[in-house]
């Protein structure tokens, strides 16, 4: 457990899964709103009710953001029962004490909740329909939190990365050192979106509900969509990242080709088209995250940084 130094008059914030590509922005980005407690699994193990229960009672925040899940999607398909501890058990233990402790809940879902069925942007209202373990998962998380009640945000999101942790971009760059050619699915539609936009549009609306911006929790308590703007394939998603990161980091570009789903077979089935209506988000907190190719090029330039 890390924790920054405490300031009396700021909110006491508890960042679940600190260590992970989110929990890092969130931890980044929040440093000076309040003291910071940061949890990542080498202390906590959130498979476990009563340590989480006790983290959150030993911590006693003001708000808490849960940035940890269970993310293999392939491998919940044979550790289901590890999925939903993590997915669903937790996030309603932290809503639960959440509620107790009066406290603002942030939890991230996901688009897998849909079967990819339409050929228009999913909003939150339409009927989830999952099509494997990792998206039921998350799915009974987000019921266990709404269940729960108080004062709490959930945000889906979509085909999240960024310069740090188990990500697609990250993948890419490292196949570069170790491949000449790439078959990348093409028929998979969603909006990439990164963990510092992510961390940034969180940043904008718990502070703004913290100073009393956007009025009392049942004005702004629910489920809302956040991802980067606009929307392409995976395979136009490595094109675009080896297109920008050739020069930017000095890289070399496989040879790309584009294959079928069917062509990839995968232990999870994965929605075909999966992209995120962000309107409910941008009518109620006037958040709007950058579309994915600039903050593409921001992540790229991160990792140059880095570097």
């Amino acid at each position: 457990m890390s924790e920054t130094p405490t300031t009396a008059a700021n909110p006491r914030i508890l960042i679940v899964g600190n260590a992970g590509q989110l929990g890092r922005e969130l931890e980044k980005i929040f440093l000076g709103v309040g003291p910071i407690v940061g949890v990542d699994r080498e202390s906590v193990d959130l498979a476990d009710a009563g340590q989480t229960r006790e983290l959150v009672r030993r911590a006693a925040p003001d708000v808490i953001l849960n940035a940890a899940a269970y993310t293999a999607v392939d491998r919940a398909e044979s550790e289901r029962d590890l999925a939903y501890a993590i997915n669903e058990q937790a996030p309603r233990v932290l809503a639960e004490e959440a509620l107790q402790h009066n406290a603002l809940f942030v939890h991230y879902s996901t688009d897998y909740v849909f079967d990819g069925g339409k050929s228009s942007p999913w909003i939150e209202s339409d009927p989830p329909n999952p099509l494997n373990v990792y998206g039921t998962s998350k799915l009974a998380g987000e019921q266990a939190v709404t269940s729960t009640g108080g004062k709490f945000l959930i945000f889906r999101t979509s085909w999240v990365y960024g310069p740090h942790g188990h990500n697609f971009l990250l993948t890419m760059l490292r196949l570069t050192r170790e491949r000449d050619r790439l078959s990348i699915v093409d028929d998979q539609i969603g909006a990439p979106t990164t963990s510092i936009e992510l961390a940034r549009a969180t940043h904008l609306i718990v502070t703004g509900i913290l100073a009393g911006r956007f009025g009392a929790p049942q004005d702004w308590a629910g489920l809302y969509h956040m991802t980067c703007g606009g929307s392409v394939s995976w395979f136009g998603f490595a094109q675009a990242i080896f297109a920008r990161a050739a020069a930017l980091l000095a890289i070399k570009p496989p040879a790309l080709t584009p294959i079928a789903t069917r062509d990839y077979p995968t232990p999870a089935a994965r929605p075909h088209y999966s992209v995120l209506s962000n309107a409910k988000l941008q009518a109620r907190f006037g958040v709007e995250l950058s579309p994915w190719e600039a903050a593409l090029d921001e992540t790229l330039q991160a990792l140059r940084n880095a570097n």
